[in-house]
């Protein structure tokens, strides 16, 4: 049996296996999350002291950087399309925690049975009432648990680490060692392998008490708002270079170029913004950085699609690159930390 048909029989087992209450009830046993760690300086760092077994993720068409964390909680990336739903249900998932901005397609996963919550968090880290919401979601919705962000990469494996925490019980230093050895969380999101580490966890009389009524969708608005789309355009754009900026056959609705297009309408919008206009300057200095090269992403796009000439391909992938460190720039100031 190869290790990726191993991994598949063991989700479907556990997810067999398993089952709970909709509502754990006042017998349930509550587990004593691990303490915070102190005289810490670097969560990062402290993801090493616990090693775990290579393991390789499980991917699907559409639902990529999968892990079993545990019995009862699986990370990855957003599932794309309803064959990635159908087969979180086959695994026996009864609730999925979103936290990415993207308000989720809760009716398609109503169809296979299974619930949405949505919590929204930063890459800088979990603020206290969202740590509240994800404990609470654990503590009293139906596991199997199946959270996601957008990659399946960094938000969501830290709203799984809490759970981990919550739900199994584990060390800190597990939990932060699942996200850095396992799920490939970034060292440049500190906050999230911080709020891991040192979050107090509250009681589940504390999290029961706390009045929250898991909406299946909690849209964010403005800047934030705006970056959820504008991270899969730029995306559609990043990513064309494999199908030489064409249209891809297996994506036929995707066109690189209008995808370039609305992304360099989206900068312009939010520079229009009270919220923008009233940053700092390097803030607003990015910005216009940005305006003026996803500008010359799209006119090299079309020069590039009616000679594709060398000279036009540097160009564009020029602008591409310039689009690419001016948002970066920012986001390591302004997102990241």
């Amino acid at each position: 049996m190869s290790k990726s048909t191993a991994l598949v029989a063991a989700f479907l087992f556990g997810a067999a296996a398993f089952s709970c209450s909709q509502t754990r009830g006042d017998d349930s046993i509550e587990v004593v999350a691990s303490p915070p760690l102190e005289n810490e300086t670097n969560a990062y760092e402290a993801a090493t002291r616990f090693e775990l077994p290579e393991v390789e993720p499980i991917e699907h068409p559409n639902l990529h950087n999968v892990f079993r964390l545990g019995e009862n909680i699986i990370s990855g990336s957003e599932p794309a399309d309803e064959a990635a739903l159908a087969m979180l249900a086959e695994w026996g998932v009864k609730t999925i925690l979103s936290t990415d901005g993207k308000a989720p397609d809760a009716e398609t996963a109503a169809k296979y049975g299974m619930r949405y919550v949505h919590v929204p968090i930063q890459y800088k880290g979990i603020t206290p009432d969202e740590q509240m919401r994800i404990i609470k979601t654990f503590r009293e919705c139906e596991g199997p648990f199946f959270v996601h962000c957008f990659h399946g990469k960094h938000r969501g494996p830290a709203g799984a680490a809490l759970g981990r925490l919550v739900v199994d019980g584990v060390t800190r230093e597990q939990a932060l060692a699942e996200m850095r050895q396992w799920c490939g969380t970034s060292n440049k999101y500190s906050g999230l392998y911080w709020t891991v580490a040192t979050a107090k966890i509250p009681t589940a009389a504390e999290s029961a008490a706390y009045e929250w009524d898991f909406p299946s969708a909690a849209p964010l608005d403005g800047v934030a708002g705006a970056m959820v789309p504008m991270a899969r355009h730029w995306e559609n754009v990043y990513y064309a270079d494999a199908v030489d900026y064409g249209v891809d056959p297996l994506h036929p609705d995707i066109d690189p170029l209008n995808e370039a297009v609305i992304l360099h309408q989206y900068f312009e919008q939010l520079n229009e913004t009270e919220e923008v206009r009233s940053q700092p300057a390097d803030y607003r200095g990015w910005m216009d950085d940005s305006i003026a090269s996803t500008a010359d992403m799209v006119a090299a796009l079309r020069a590039y699609r009616a000679s594709e000439s060398e000279e036009d391909l540097d160009a564009l992938t020029d602008a591409i690159d310039r689009t690419k460190r001016s948002c970066n720039a920012c986001h390591s100031v302004y997102r990241n930390h």
